[in-house]
């Protein structure tokens, strides 16, 4: 299973797969058609609670990633899951996001709880 990361404001890159973006909100100042995404799972983004408490603050983050994950499997969540789990096990994925911060954001923390889903 190969999940690639992307930040939409970058310059595309030769990621090859479906690209699926996963912020709940639309990212500011993109066009629709420029983003050239081929599924939006707003669904499995953060709660806005919980997207807001966490304001992209580094020191919440590990905070942030254990309420991420106790709403991911919560069972409203799970048809969109399921689908993300089968795209990435037919072929590579690349999770776009908006976050500036590469290293603290929900498309991060997804892909962690995705490849530990796999494990199980």
């Amino acid at each position: 299973m190969k999940i690639q990361l992307e930040r939409v404001y970058r310059a595309r890159t030769n990621a090859r797969g479906k690209r699926i973006l996963v912020d709940r909100l639309w990212p500011r100042g993109v066009r629709k058609d420029a983003l050239k995404l081929d599924l939006w799972l707003r669904e499995l983004a953060p709660s806005n609670e919980l997207r807001k408490w966490f304001g992209h603050d580094p020191r919440r983050w590990e905070e942030f990633e254990r309420r991420y994950y106790s709403e991911l499997r919560r069972p409203e969540r799970q048809e969109q899951l399921h689908e993300l789990l089968a795209l990435a096990r037919k072929g590579p994925v690349t999770l776009l996001y908006g976050a500036r911060d590469e290293e603290h954001n929900e498309a991060v923390a997804l892909r962690k709880f995705l490849e530990g889903s796999t494990k199980k």
